[in-house]
């Protein structure tokens, strides 16, 4: 389905998750200016599974990082989820950035000393949510990706998959309008990389908006829609 064009002061159709609008992020670099973004306009609908893949230096992380509120754009809008979040401040973002958005990474990011119920706990600590109501939901979003069995071990106890599988849950746990998922295969074998695609790929028949960003063909394949940057812009 082709998107509607937008115009600055238009608002999202409902159905549209992210929407970027003459996206730019300029970074000071002494006596230049690195122009890591140059007018990206990109909308994404809701339960829409999306890579976006681009060379080093094609402007790939610096888009996942607007688009994961976790920088500004210099200039340009960023709606989510119907809310224009481009200008909102620091504090703001924070709060949507734990709302709305689960984060995963080809690093895991996982506490060692942690059990994997307890990893996957943390973001319902940060909502406020009670003791039993966190581990009630840590232990489903753990058994949707297949770790019912391993709630009670520890990272190093785990393989990179079972890692990465607790990274998913943790990501799933506040139910968020949006999973990121940065390079998430990176750090594994081929056999244990495709049983986390198939993993995304189940979540995404269950109505998840997933938006991976890789370097591999193989695994941008894996989407509905591949968008290709290049030198910070979006290549047709």
């Amino acid at each position: 389905m082709i998107a509607q064009e937008f115009h600055t002061g238009d608002t999202p159709l409902p159905d549209v998750i992210i929407l970027t609008h003459k996206l730019t992020r300029e970074y000071d670099m002494g006596s230049e200016t690195v122009r890591a973004l140059r007018g990206v306009s990109v909308q994404i609908r809701r339960n829409e599974y999306v890579a976006v893949m681009g060379p080093s230096g094609s402007g790939k992380s610096t888009l996942m990082n607007l688009i994961g509120c976790l920088d500004t754009p210099t200039t340009g809008e960023y709606w989510l989820n119907g809310q224009k979040v481009s200008d909102l401040a620091d504090d703001e973002l924070a709060r949507i950035r734990n709302k709305e958005i689960g984060f995963v990474f080809q690093t895991f990011n996982l506490l060692p000393r942690a059990t994997a119920l307890h990893n996957v706990e943390l973001p319902l600590i940060y909502a406020g949510l009670g003791a039993a109501a966190r581990r009630a939901r840590a232990t489903r979003a753990l058994e949707r990706v297949g770790l019912g069995d391993r709630m009670q071990h520890q990272p190093n106890e785990l393989s990179g998959g079972q890692r990465q599988r607790v990274a998913i849950a943790r990501a799933l746990v506040n139910k968020p309008s949006l999973l990121l998922a940065d390079e998430p295969t990176g750090n594994l074998d081929s056999q244990t990389g495709r049983e986390i695609l198939d993993l995304f790929r189940e979540l995404s028949s269950r109505g998840n908006s997933i938006i991976l960003v890789t370097h591999e063909d193989d695994v941008a394949r894996e989407a509905q829609r591949i968008i290709h940057l290049r030198d910070g812009k979006i290549m047709d």
